[in-house]
């Protein structure tokens, strides 16, 4: 019997990748586009800000494009499309429908009760779980079936990373939620 936690998910970032096939001067490039950042001392590639979708675009000297901080996956196409948009202008030959690849989905949800992440630690078994609360605060949860890595904090919420298709964070909650009230943890 589901509580319904899953309205509680909220993706906080995803982190995608695509890329043209060709090698590209990111020092002209970092002239041409403006809003751009680009110091090799600190970093390889040259970042992007952009404010629609608020999102950042890294691009690499070898033509690789990661998108990361976009809050959806329509957010990572768009932003990675006003990239190679820009590329067109300035003359590069592009792709005109990009191949994005989906790395990574962080997600944040919320249990509404308190956990007892000693109890949680013992009832789902060491094979799966991390927790070392003097090292840091949360319980690290290793699902198997959705591949996915779920952060448990004391409060109720939880992150739950490594996802890379939408819907993989609600499984994860969902088993989550099953498991604490089959352990009567979730009362």
């Amino acid at each position: 019997m589901s509580m319904g936690y899953a309205d509680s998910i909220n993706i906080e970032n995803v982190i995608a990748s695509s890329g043209i096939d060709q090698e590209l001067d990111l020092q002209t490039l970092s002239g041409d586009l403006g809003a751009t950042n680009y110091n090799t001392d600190r970093f390889p590639g040259l970042v992007y800000r952009m404010q629609d979708p608020k999102a950042t675009a890294l691009i690499f000297r070898s033509g690789k494009i990661v998108c990361t901080g976009a809050k959806s996956i329509d957010g990572v196409r768009s932003t990675v499309e006003q990239v190679f948009d820009e590329f067109r202008e300035l003359g590069l030959d592009v792709p005109t429908s990009p191949k994005i690849t989906v790395q990574n989905i962080v997600s944040s949800a919320d249990l509404d009760h308190r956990l007892n992440l000693n109890a949680i630690a013992i009832g789902f078994g060491l094979e799966h779980i991390e927790y070392e609360p003097e090292q840091f605060p949360g319980l690290v949860y290793r699902l198997d079936n959705p591949d996915v890595v779920a952060l448990l904090f004391g409060s109720g919420k939880l992150v739950i990373t490594g996802s890379n298709e939408s819907g993989q964070a609600e499984q994860a909650l969902e088993k989550i939620e099953a498991e604490l009230n089959e352990l009567g943890l979730l009362e």
